[in-house]
């Protein structure tokens, strides 16, 4: 099977070698050997090694495994949750739109437009 190389941004490779370094951290932490990780989250040790390594290609279900092994699913529903820019956003887009009062005519007697 033929891998495809993901292109990032260097910011965008910055933020996944640093989630990967803190997931090697974490495992590390817990005195968890990649092959004890590796063989409880249902994948193989080089894609374990690859999560990691912050490589691009790893799906996002296998990160999600091993979090789970770590015990930080909760993190990952973290990721979003208070989303300041999209808010100020949206709330630039609620702009309240008031109508000018109507105009009352003193020619005509009901005081309504004609």
């Amino acid at each position: 099977m033929k891998t495809s190389n993901s292109v990032l941004l260097p910011k965008a490779q910055k933020t996944l070698s640093i989630l990967g370094e803190n997931i090697k951290l974490a495992r590390l932490r817990r005195k968890y050997s990649a092959q004890q990780v590796s063989e409880r989250a249902n994948i193989s040790r080089p894609t374990l090694l690859s999560i990691e390594k912050g490589s691009p290609n790893v799906s996002i279900g296998a990160l999600i495994k091993v979090l789970f092994v770590l015990g930080l699913e909760k993190d990952i529903i973290e990721v979003a949750k208070d989303d300041i820019l999209g808010r100020r956003l949206q709330d630039a887009k609620l702009l309240i739109k008031e109508r000018a009062p109507k105009k009352i005519f003193k020619n005509n007697p009901d005081g309504k437009k004609e």
